[in-house]
């Protein structure tokens, strides 16, 4: 079983929000999307909360840790996870999307595929194994079915 981490995915949102903001500050390149429309941003990033909050209520309702490499004791395969393996995820990638469509600028985009990147490779591929080493065949039978994003 690996650690706990002592650094958990929404401080890396936290960090490329930051990121965002001084990219767009301080280095913005071109304007992609303007007002208005760059104000559907605001749709994306409430949805992202919503997508995240309803998925992390989802692992406290059977009371299984919401925090990654922390003793899981239920595999959660309803609501969002029938059709993702990894919906919190999804939510805090959807949110820093709204975001990046509310600043409109390129360089706001520039921090999410670093941030999906962190999270495939320093949480999910773990959680992965870890979930395998718990759940077994139940667990492999999942990853059979539902795909790791979308």
């Amino acid at each position: 079983m690996e650690k706990p981490r002592k650094i958990v995915p929404p401080v890396y949102v936290l960090l490329s929000i930051i990121a965002m903001v001084l990219l767009n500050r301080y280095a913005p390149l071109a304007r992609v999307i303007a007002p208005p429309y760059s104000y559907a941003g605001g749709v994306l990033l409430v949805l992202g909360i919503a997508i995240a909050i309803i998925n992390a209520t989802a692992f406290r309702r059977v009371g299984t840790p919401v925090v990654p490499f922390h003793q899981s004791t239920t595999l959660v395969t309803t609501g969002f996870y029938r059709y993702t393996r990894n919906p919190m995820y999804i939510g805090m990638v959807t949110g820093l999307l709204g975001i990046a469509i509310l600043f409109g600028s390129a360089s706001a985009f520039l921090p999410i595929p670093v941030f999906i990147l962190i999270i495939q490779e320093w949480f999910i591929k773990g959680e992965e194994r870890f979930l395998e080493e718990i759940f077994d065949h139940q667990y492999v039978d999942f990853k059979k079915r539902v795909r790791r994003w979308i």
